[in-house]
């Protein structure tokens, strides 16, 4: 995929509509440019809840929640048939995780595994030990559409929150956005990174290459910050990725310097070593514990929420490892 990533320098002007990979997202992509209230596509009844298709028309319903796209009507957002469709994809993919997770109630017990050391095998270990400057690379890309927007969708829960959980959360919000300060915004901070590594800096410019498994990591997110209904779940998300970033990072800052990879590169994730290490115990002690206190109620969807985060990161590190070690790109190509 070289060729697909040498692209550096060039900032998006207003999101384009993203090229369909199957036949829904084709309907949709078709639909958006025209006028809101327009007739909406119906969800096919055996679409695959992890499968490209699904995966990028949630994502494109949901984009409309954020950037919007060029030569789409900002009035399609709240579109009532639009919402439907969106409705009906959310039930299937949500579904889809209920069944694959193991559920419960023990919130303690799922934030005690997540602090356990990391077993061997995970994808920083193998960019450390074994992959190539390229793969990084290939990495960058793939956690880009994540990074891109990467508290965004937590923000939704704050008016859902009360007390400390919500001071607590604004707190770690606020040094996610920089601390006031706009060069320093993680999202930011990303973009500098990839313009490091020569590639693109643009918001979400590799979506058509990231493979639909990242889909589904980000557009998980969305789908528990839209809904208040699913607060707890998108505290038990933030929780996993508080926890689970300090000691990723780490690794992946040993397997930038044994490529003396640019500076940019390097600040990024030493700034998640730090800060997340801090934001841990921030979220457990202070969100969870009085969010738990006030609506214990929810325990069950905070478990729903790190577990659902722990199933489709393995898919991610499944895909990304089982392509580097078979010698191809772990990025899409025009066969998929």
């Amino acid at each position: 995929m070289v060729e697909t990533l040498a692209a550096p320098g060039t900032v998006s002007r207003g999101m384009r509509l993203p090229t369909p990979r199957g036949p829904l997202s084709a309907d949709l992509v078709a639909l958006l440019p025209a006028e809101p209230g327009s007739p909406v596509p119906p969800a096919p009844p055996d679409i695959d809840p992890y499968g490209d298709d699904l995966q990028l028309a949630l994502h494109t319903c949901y984009e409309l929640h954020y950037q919007g796209f060029r030569g789409v009507d900002p009035e399609w957002e709240w579109d009532s048939e639009l919402l439907r469709l969106r409705r009906q994809l959310e039930r299937r993919f949500a579904d889809a995780l209920r069944a694959e997770v193991p559920g419960g109630h023990d919130v303690e017990a799922e934030l005690d595994r997540l602090l356990a050391p990391p077993v061997a095998g995970g994808v920083p270990a193998f960019l450390r030990d074994e992959g190539t400057w390229e793969q990084l690379r290939e990495y960058f890309v793939q956690r880009s559409i994540y990074h891109h927007k990467e508290a965004d969708p937590v923000a939704w829960v704050i008016p859902r929150l009360r007390g400390r959980a919500k001071a607590a959360l604004v707190a770690v919000e606020f040094d996610e956005f920089g601390g006031g300060h706009g060069d320093r915004i993680h999202a930011r901070l990303y973009a500098d990174l990839l313009r490091a590594a020569d590639l693109d800096d643009g918001y979400l410019h590799y979506l058509d290459i990231v493979p639909a498994p990242m889909l589904a990591l980000v557009d998980m997110m969305s789908l528990f910050g839209l809904h208040r209904s699913l607060r707890g779940a998108l505290v038990g998300h933030f929780a996993a990725v508080e926890i689970t970033s300090s000691p990723a990072s780490r690794v992946l800052v040993e397997a930038l310097r044994r490529f003396s990879a640019p500076a940019d590169c390097v600040r990024f994730y030493a700034e998640h070593v730090t800060a997340d290490a801090v934001h841990e115990q921030v979220v457990r002690r202070d969100v969870l514990a009085d969010l738990l206190a006030r609506e214990p109620e929810l325990a069950e969807s905070v478990v729903f929420g790190i577990q659902a985060t722990d199933l489709l990161e393995d898919r991610c590190t499944e895909l990304m490892l089982s392509r580097w070690r078979a010698g191809r790109s772990a990025l899409r190509t025009e066969a998929g």
